[in-house]
């Protein structure tokens, strides 16, 4: 049987709101439309060296797709599509899903822990005090100016800059993985996923949302 580490989806983020508990705490959190994903191809041990799928998402018309794109989805029966990704499986077949075939939202339910994989909005350049999280000077004291400037970047020996060393330069735009977030509802009728908290990326960005990899295990008091 397949292992729940295998379960996944993409979907897209469609903004932020809140939603009330049963207990009346209002939770921030964020909306994301996943699937319907068509199953595009299957890969295999014996062909390609591991089990996986390949997943689309959102439907594109068949005049913009190249014809290797139109050939390679006319074998699974499906329309083009525009974004397209793997989701890595065991070498039991029990639970994979066949070519053809859809995935939606419904492979989650409420109180599931998942990772969802997006990119960060771009900030362009920045400081260190954006980039890294470093504490500013106090802005008196012979500070002068200085309150948001790295420091020193070195020494005397070695007489260059250490690679890796903090600076500033371009932040964000980057791919990002948020780790153990949990699903407070998932509607399949509308193929929409609440998820608690922020998740990367502006809305409409492409997300990949999978089962938690490092499931945090709470104590008991």
């Amino acid at each position: 049987m397949a292992t729940m580490l295998d379960r996944g989806i993409l979907g897209r983020k469609l903004g932020m709101t809140r939603i009330f508990l049963e207990n009346g705490d209002a939770v921030a959190c964020t909306v994301i439309e996943a699937g319907p994903c068509p199953v595009l191809q299957r890969k295999t041990s014996a062909n390609d060296g591991y089990e996986a799928v390949q997943i689309g998402f959102v439907s594109r018309r068949e005049k913009t797709a190249t014809k290797p794109h139109r050939g390679h989805v006319a074998k699974s029966g499906s329309e083009p599509v525009r974004f397209q990704r793997e989701i890595r499986y065991t070498r039991d077949d029990a639970e994979i899903p066949e070519v053809g075939s859809k995935l939606t939202c419904d492979v989650f339910a409420a109180g599931d822990k998942i990772d969802v994989i997006g990119t960060m909005k771009g900030r362009g350049y920045q400081g260190v005090v954006k980039r890294h999280g470093f504490a500013t000077l106090k802005e008196s004291h012979g500070a002068h100016f200085f309150y948001r400037h790295a420091g020193s970047i070195g020494s005397r020996k070695p007489q260059h800059t250490l690679p890796g060393t903090r600076m500033s330069g371009q932040y964000g735009n980057a791919r990002i993985t948020v780790q153990n977030l949990e699903i407070l509802r998932v509607e399949p009728e509308r193929n929409l996923i609440f998820v608690k908290g922020a998740v990367p990326g502006a809305p409409m960005q492409l997300l990949q949302v999978r089962e938690a990899r490092k499931k945090r295990i709470k104590k008991s008091a």
